[in-house]
């Protein structure tokens, strides 16, 4: 189908900014380029809370959303903010956290991992699968039940939560109980067809994925381990359930439901979702696209769903 009306305003004013590519822009540049203005009424939840944990290699700035005072016995989503692994942190985040929480009645904790290329593969997963330990150490004084965690993450953050999940499955904990995987990162091809078919003008280009990638894992043998591209993982039989949401006009498209397809086949539960007439980071278009709050419910929806709020 054509793109939608909603996702095609966008495109344009983009263009009409002149909005430069990433791939000619340094990391710098990239990081000032995506800073946005918080919106004027942010999603309401009960508290929010800055604060930096320990982790095995640095301390790691997180911000914890509650839907219910502390003390309440809740399920749990720590999330992976997007942005190719380079961009993003909490702030460009907060919308998103904010909304799955209101609308899953979720505690989220949302996690400000290491960026490249100042910190490379493996750093950001260690970053991320440290956060979710501590939560489930740590989940009687959060207020929440450590049966009922979830990981999750969009784009470079679905890439994340999908390998934490795989590494807390090879090591034995902590335990997870569902995956939120929004159009994920999930292998180093750039040769499949929505790379060729999107290769550029909606929004995320081809180019722009390979600078991502340069930066965060820039060396062939480490793109083939299953913690950097779970796709090539030797077996996903054991995961926790997942939802993958994927956008049609996503250069990352093929992959996400790849990976939906190669956990179904291992026996995972899992939903697949494409949102037609989009592009990659529609989910956090939260004033502009429509079918982005279209995706939230569902995303909400499934979490109280498999981890309840």
């Amino acid at each position: 189908m054509p793109v939608d009306k909603d996702t095609q305003a966008v495109l344009d004013l983009l263009k009409q900014l002149g909005a430069p590519e990433f791939s000619t822009l340094s990391p710098e540049q990239a990081r000032k380029l995506s800073l946005a203005p918080p919106p004027a009424l942010p999603a309401a939840v009960h508290a929010v809370e800055n604060r930096t944990i320990p982790g095995s290699q640095v301390e790691i700035p997180v911000r914890i959303y509650r839907a219910e005072p502390a003390q309440a016995n809740r399920g749990a989503l720590v999330y992976f903010h997007g942005g190719g692994w380079v961009i993003g942190g909490l702030d460009s985040h907060d919308e998103t956290a904010r909304r799955l929480c209101a609308g899953s009645g979720c505690t989220v904790i949302s996690v400000d991992y290491r960026l490249a290329p100042e910190t490379r593969y493996p750093g950001a997963m260690i970053d991320c699968f440290d956060a979710t330990a501590w939560v489930a150490r740590e989940a009687n004084s959060l207020g929440i039940d450590s049966t009922r965690i979830a990981v999750g993450g969009d784009s470079a953050g679905g890439n994340l939560a999908a390998a934490v999940a795989l590494k807390a499955r090879d090591e034995g904990g902590p335990a997870i109980a569902f995956q939120l995987l929004i159009y994920p990162v999930t292998d180093a091809n750039f040769e499949t067809g929505s790379y060729r078919d999107n290769a550029s003008g909606y929004l995320l280009t081809r180019s722009g994925m390979q600078w991502f990638w340069d930066h965060y894992v820039p060396t062939a043998e480490d793109r083939r381990e299953a913690y950097a591209a779970p796709l090539r993982a030797k077996s996903l039989r054991g995961l926790p359930p997942a939802l993958v949401l994927t956008a049609e006009f996503d250069p990352l498209r093929d992959e996400g439901e790849a990976y939906a397809e190669a956990l179904v086949a291992a026996g995972v539960d899992t939903s697949l979702t494409r949102y037609d007439g989009v592009v990659h980071g529609f989910f956090g278009m939260h004033a502009t696209v429509g079918k982005s709050l279209v995706a939230i419910k569902q995303a909400c929806t499934a979490l109280r769903k498999t981890i309840g709020g």
